[in-house]
This record gives structure tokens, sequence and C-alpha cells, in this order.
């Protein structure tokens, strides 16, 4: 009894209803629609769709991500694309190992390097073609990195645009490094050509369906995770050093190990999101570092509406779909339709889409 208390509490009835009915979605409805339902039907569900809604959850990963850290604890990271980019470049030399001798110039080696003369992998590459000890590296870089620069700038006290413009100068110059083709992760180009998975035809509507279903699962576990770590003791803290730091600092409290471990968890949570994201993409290169996508995160937030957890999944669905399909009809205009997208939320609707939806219901009341 008290173990169902302490679920209900977590999201609700309607909370949960909504969950079990996005799972029952992922896991009955699409599949049914792209894998049973004839191609020639109007309820078909294209692979091209089934990619596009994975990339988006993986999306919102990221966006859940920098609502911990910048919803939660008030700490805006311009450099949230790199931690994504780490853990798909990750999980991005596991898949490249995985293509074998069916790459153009049929080598051992990935076909960049051998257009580059490399004779054997570089030592960073040693045991990639070890899908858990790739998992463990999607984990581990991200975080490691996070917990690394978190420590000396939230020990040096460093915050507001500071840290932002930090993050936004840590991400640009890991962006310049993995440009490099010495580097080994295949220069501008990063990896793309994917052959398989698991052993498994990584083209197939099947492999898709699988990463469709297992990014959906990840999503509500992340969800459900956040959700429990804000309304815990911990993410009460949280709000208070968001709100009054020295306050917290005058209670007695830390807040060195509160901010670094909710930004080396925010961190890793974009690295799985980036794991996720390349297979059903089927590229990763170093323009994913850059500064442009670590400021649209920051806009995803900001368009559902910030410390909510369900505001940011909403930003980034409706930012990412808008982009679908102003990219293909409008190339030209996305930028510009972003940049007014952002100025309207942040002059008319400050909470977001989120808080535009309770104010409508307020004044329903």
């Amino acid at each position: 009894m008290a173990i169902a208390n302490k679920i209900t509490r977590l999201y609700g009835v309607k909370g949960w209803a909504a969950i079990c009915a996005f799972m029952l979605v992922v896991l009955v409805v699409f599949p049914l629609l792209n894998l049973v339902v004839p191609k020639d039907s109007a309820f078909y569900l294209s692979d091209y769709f089934v990619a596009l809604a994975g990339k988006i959850m993986c999306y919102a990963m990221v966006a859940l991500a920098m609502d911990l850290i910048w919803g939660y604890t008030g700490i805006l990271s311009l450099g949230h694309g790199l931690f994504f980019a780490l853990g798909g470049y990750a999980m991005g030399m596991y898949l490249m190992r995985s293509i074998g001798l069916d790459g153009v110039y049929h080598s051992p080696l990935p076909d960049f390097m051998v257009f580059l003369d490399w004779k054997a992998y570089p030592w960073y590459w040693a045991g990639t073609d070890n899908f858990w000890y790739c998992a463990l590296l999607v984990v581990l870089l991200p975080g490691l990195l996070a917990f690394a620069f978190g420590f000396f700038a939230f020990r040096s006290r460093i915050k507001g645009v500071y840290f932002s413009i930090i993050t936004q100068a840590l991400t640009f110059a890991f962006m310049l490094l993995f440009f490099r083709n010495d580097t080994g992760f295949g220069g501008n180009n990063g990896f793309t050509d994917f052959k398989r998975i698991f052993g498994f035809p990584i083209a197939t509507s099947e492999t898709r369906m699988a990463l469709f279903v297992i990014t959906g699962l990840t999503l509500i576990g992340i969800l459900l995770l956040a959700r429990y770590l804000v309304q815990s003791k911990f993410g009460r803290v949280l709000t208070a050093i968001r709100d009054a730091e020295s306050r917290v600092m005058f209670s007695g409290y830390n807040p060195l190990w509160y901010k670094l471990f909710i930004w080396t968890l925010s961190a890793v949570i974009c690295g799985v999101a980036g794991a996720l994201y390349v297979p059903q993409v089927g590229i990763i290169n170093p323009s994913e570092m850059s500064p442009a996508n670590s400021i649209e995160i920051a806009i995803w937030v900001a368009v559902g509406g910030r410390g909510t957890l369900i505001g940011p999944l909403l930003g980034a669905g409706i930012v990412n779909g808008a982009k679908s399909w102003f990219t293909v009809a409008f190339p030209e205009y996305w930028l510009f339709f972003l940049g007014l997208m952002f100025i309207a939320v942040t002059l008319f609707m400050p909470k977001g889409v989120i808080g535009l939806v309770a104010q409508f219901k307020a004044r329903r009341a």
C-alpha cells in the first residue's frame, strides 16, 4: 500500500494515465502501423516517420537534462550539445567497428582511416568492438568531463552568464578538435554508413522499430527519474539554490555537491540520448557540437516551459517538428522562424507552453 501511494504521488492518476497512453503508442500503435499494416494502406507509418519520431524523443531526453540543470537549478548551460555528441561518438565507434569488411575498401579499418592511410586503430579505439564497453563510454565520457569541468567551475563560484559563456567555449573547442582529421574520429564527415548493430542489419524496419521502442522506454525512465529527484528533498534543495543560493549556504548546505551531481547527471542523460540518436539517424559528426545546437536546446526548454519536466518534452517536440517541416518547405527561413519563436516566448509566454495552458485553465475556472 505504501509503495502504491508513493507511485501515485510521483505523478498522480492523470499523469500515469498519460504515461500509459504514451507507452501504448510506443509499444503497440507504432509497431502495428509500421510492421503489420500494408505499405499501400493509408494507415501505414513509414520508416522515415519512425526514425523522425525516435530522433525527437532523443532530443526530448536532452531537453529533460537541460531542464534539470537550468529549470530547477538555475544554471544555464550552452554546452549540452557536447555531451550529446560524446555519447553519439562512443556509440558510433561501436557501429563503425561493426561494419567489418563491408566498407568501400573492404578493410577492417573504417573507410576514413584507409583513405587517410592509417595502418591501425589508435590506442583509444581499443575495445570498441564490444558493445558493453562502448555503452560504458557513453556514460563515462560525458560524465567524467562534466564532473571535472563542473567541480572547478562550481568551486570557483562561476555562475550566471559567465558560466554559460564558458560552457559555450568548451563545446566550441571540442568541435574544432573533432573537425581535425588526425584525431581519428572522421574529421568533418564524422561516422556514417553504418551496416549493423548487435549483428542485425541497421536499415531494416524491424531494427529501426526496436531502436524506436528502446528510445521510448528510455525516455519514460529518464522522465520518472527526473520526477523522483525534483520531488525529493534533493530537488527542493536544487530549487532553493536556484532561487537564493546564498541562503542555502547560510542554512548549512554546500551547494557545490548538489550542483555537481545534477550537472553530471544531466551530462550523462545527454550522452545516453546521443547514443540512441546515432543508430537511428545514421550519422554523427562535429556539427552536433556546434554552439548553435546547444543554444537551440535551451530554446526547446524555454518554449515548453522550464522547471516543469513536461514542458521541455513539448518544447522539443514542437520546435523539432516545426524544424522538420520548415527545413523542407522553407529552408532559408528556418533560423528566422526559430529566432522569432524565441523572442515571442520570451516576451509573451515567459513560462512557455505549459504556462500558457495553466493560464487558460485558470481563466476557465
